[in-house]
């Protein structure tokens, strides 16, 4: 436990009153196992509603599991996915991808973490040659790992690239809900161009849980074979599904996403104009991105945790959670000030 809030990660909140009161109410009684239960039925159903989900909704226990089994659904083993360089199942999923699937990923240096038509077209040579791995899969990330968010005119560009080129298009939505809030649009919305994609609860208010959507029906048959063989198949499903139904309800998850935003551009209109303090990527969600003077950032981190981005661009993310308040911030953007070079 800190005794200051972190802005090292959202994943450093805690859970939701709301989540753990749906999950103590699910905690009466028995139940029959492996997701054929009231609660699952219950929370699968109005996810797949919200995202007008051909295919269905699947739990799983966190957000590297959501994304292979995801990219399972997509890729035969002689298949490639298209990624970005920076993309979370290139960097923090330690090869799980290549490792439980054996796909080769081919990666794209991006300048804001997201893909365009133009970017996905230099990794597609070599198709049809059996000496090279096939892609087959663009896969993304909305929200992106800088924080950037895919406009929904951007997402419709590659929805139309990827079906001109026989391409399937797979989403990592982690932070999905700080999309949906950073735009203003439905989570059918955000999903209408790709065929599955992933909704994280884990970031967002739940203890731990994540929920691949399968967009497209003729995906659905395999997911319970390929969730089971990935060893993701909980046998007290209730417990995931709760968690998901904690946040349904009144639409906590919209506005934990919502609050967490707003305390990210509150942070990010905090430090503007503090010499030597630079905003690296635009403010789209609950992450600010800004390069320091590496003695700032030693000092700075004495007495707060967050992580360095980038050590060579000394590049640092400070991320805002559900439960950061404006207190928080003010007393983290005062410290920024008082430990700039500026003010030694």
């Amino acid at each position: 436990m800190t005794s200051r809030k972190s802005f090292g990660s959202d994943n450093h909140a805690g859970a939701h009153e709301a989540v753990l009161r749906m999950m103590t109410r699910a905690n009466s009684g028995d139940a029959v196992a492996y997701g054929d239960d009231p609660w699952t039925e219950r929370a699968a159903a109005h996810l797949q509603s919200l995202f007008r989900a051909r295919g269905g909704v699947f739990f799983v226990f966190n957000g590297t599991a959501a994304n292979v089994l995801g990219l399972s659904l997509l890729l035969r083993p002689y298949e490639a996915a298209i990624c970005p360089e920076s993309a979370h199942l290139n960097v923090d999923e330690c090869g799980a991808t290549e490792r439980i699937l054996g796909n080769k990923l081919l990666t794209v240096p991006t300048r804001d973490g997201k893909l365009t038509p133009a970017l996905i077209a230099t990794r597609l040579s070599g198709r049809s040659d059996e000496h090279r791995a096939q892609p087959a899969v663009v896969a993304i990330s909305q929200v992106t790992e800088f924080g950037t968010c895919y406009s929904l005119g951007e997402l419709r560009a590659l929805g139309d690239f990827c079906r001109a080129e026989g391409l399937r298009l797979y989403a990592d939505g982690a932070r999905l809900a700080n999309a949906a809030a950073h735009l203003g649009c439905s989570l059918a919305d955000l999903a209408a161009q790709v065929d599955v994609l992933s909704f994280g609860g884990t970031k967002n208010g739940a203890v731990g849980v994540e929920a691949v959507v399968v967009m497209a029906d003729d995906l659905v048959g395999h997911v319970p074979y390929q969730r089971k063989q990935q060893m993701q198949l909980a046998s007290k499903m209730r417990y995931l599904a709760a968690q998901f139904l904690g946040l349904l309800e009144d639409r906590v998850w919209l506005d934990n996403a919502s609050h967490a935003n707003l305390m990210a551009a509150r942070l990010a209109e905090r430090i503007s104009g503090i010499p030597g303090v630079t905003l690296w990527q635009p403010v789209e969600s609950n992450a600010v991105f800004a390069s320091l003077d590496p003695a700032h950032i030693q000092r700075l981190q004495q007495a707060w945790h967050f992580h360095v981005w980038d050590e060579a661009a000394h590049v640092v993310r400070w991320m805002t959670a559900f439960d950061t308040t404006g207190a928080d911030v003010d007393a983290f953007a005062a410290s920024v000030r008082e430990t700039a070079p500026s003010a030694q």
